[in-house]
């Protein structure tokens, strides 16, 4: 099985199990959330910077979907992408971790191949990408024997047909299936070239309460839709796309609520006048 190797272990996350496994065990000592026994949570949003500004918050998520029975597969939804751009999946294979490798479901991959168009990306040719593979150690430490789907989708209201068609596959190949759309929130300031309120504490208030805060509530109301035109007209949420299909996928396995477990954005750990928020989500 050909194994794509990891591109930011040591750099946005350890690369040495050891050193994983006590960052992970610092996280989980915020408390940022329990798992639940009633096996009622199948996805959530997860953050995606290098684990030192936004690791906590997505340990919690991914953490917090243990529900005493392993998924077979967790699909994760992720990739900087805008309108237009083809869908992107990695449909066989493994990709390396900390902890070894993680297997691609690539009967589940197949599935999906045969009915939606996909850019196919293979361990040796993929594209540079950071909002699925800082997820990944998270995933093999809680999930060891769990294979995953890495998809990345347009912000467009035809990716949401692939959402419902996850939980389908699940359903029609009897499989516990769970989902993560990874996206940051609003990157804000000159780093970004997106500054409407200007720098100073004003605008970190501003994304916080106000451009975060709007996406959050479409995440949380599970409104798919609502999160593609947040991210499309605020600049609200980097992978809108994945998000939003993750939200649909959530929907059609059988999710009815969502709750928000952490917000921070990165300011808080290195203040600027550039900027980014980070939430994590269950449902």
């Amino acid at each position: 099985m050909k194994t794509r190797k990891a591109i930011l272990s040591g750099t946005w996350y350890p690369d040495a199990p050891a050193a994983c496994e006590t960052q992970i065990r610092d996280f989980l000592a915020q408390g940022l959330c329990e798992p639940a026994s009633d096996n009622r949570r199948v996805g959530g949003i997860v953050p995606h910077a290098g684990w030192y500004f936004s690791g906590a918050i997505a340990c919690g998520v991914i953490h917090c979907l243990q529900d005493g029975t392993a998924p077979n597969t967790i699909v994760v939804f992720g990739m900087h992408m805008g309108p237009g751009q083809p869908n992107i999946i990695m449909a066989e294979g493994a990709w390396e971790t900390p902890f070894g490798p993680i297997a691609i479901d690539a009967d589940f991959a197949a599935d999906l191949t045969a009915r939606f168009p996909f850019a196919v990306e293979t361990a040796e040719r993929h594209s540079r990408d950071n909002t699925i593979e800082v997820q990944l150690p998270f995933i093999k430490y809680f999930f060891p024997n769990t294979a995953i789907v890495p998809i990345g989708v347009p912000p467009d209201g035809a990716s949401l047909a692939i959402g419902r068609a996850v939980a389908e596959i699940a359903r029609s190949r009897n499989l516990k299936v769970k989902v993560l759309g990874s996206t940051d929130l609003t990157h804000y300031g000159p780093n970004y070239g997106f500054q409407p309120q200007g720098p100073g504490r004003a605008a970190v208030d501003w994304v916080r309460f106000e451009n975060d805060r709007r996406v959050i509530e479409a995440m949380l109301a599970m409104d798919a839709q609502a999160v593609i035109r947040e991210s499309l007209d605020q600049h609200n949420a980097c992978c809108g796309g994945a998000a939003a299909t993750a939200i649909e996928a959530g929907r059609a396995l059988g999710s009815d609520g969502a709750e928000s477990i952490a917000y921070a954005t990165s300011y808080e750990k290195h203040p600027g006048d550039s900027f980014v928020g980070y939430v994590g989500i269950l449902f």
